[in-house]
Order: C-alpha cells, then structure tokens, then sequence
C-alpha cells in the first residue's frame, strides 16, 4: 500500500512490479506520482516535464540572444 501525498488515498502498489522513478496515477484525484522509494513504496508528485522544457527553452533562447548582442557590439568597436 502507498498513500497519494496529494489527497492522502491509500493505493495498492506492489514494491516488486515498480523501480524508483516510475510514474503512476492517483485514481483519486488524478495526481501524477513518481515512485521515489521501496520497501515500503513511497509516492511523490512528480515533477511537470511541460513546465521544465519551456523554462529551459526560454533560458537557452535568452543566452544565445545574449552571445548574439555580445558579438554585434564587438563589431560595432571595430
């Protein structure tokens, strides 16, 4: 048995048919889990892969425009 940390139900999940870092769904609220423990199995909210690749989109697209500005005003002194 594993309890969803978001709305506290209890789920039946067998620690030998999960590895950490799998992801589960609470049947309850829906929640998505991650395992992060064994023996006994322990549940967290997994993390948002949506949320992670546009931040990091974002903060790649910010330092190549950066590199861009750098290079621009080193044409600019010569």
């Amino acid at each position: 048995m594993a309890t969803c940390p978001e709305c506290d139900a209890e789920m039946e999940v067998d620690e030998f048919d999960v590895d950490k870092g799998d992801q589960l769904s609470c049947p309850e609220c829906g929640s998505n889990l991650e395992v992060v423990g064994l023996s006994p199995v322990e549940l967290d909210l997994a993390p948002d892969e949506d949320d992670d690749d546009d931040d990091d989109d974002v903060e790649d697209g910010e330092e190549e425009d950066a590199a861009d500005d750098d290079e621009v005003e080193k044409d600019e002194d010569e």
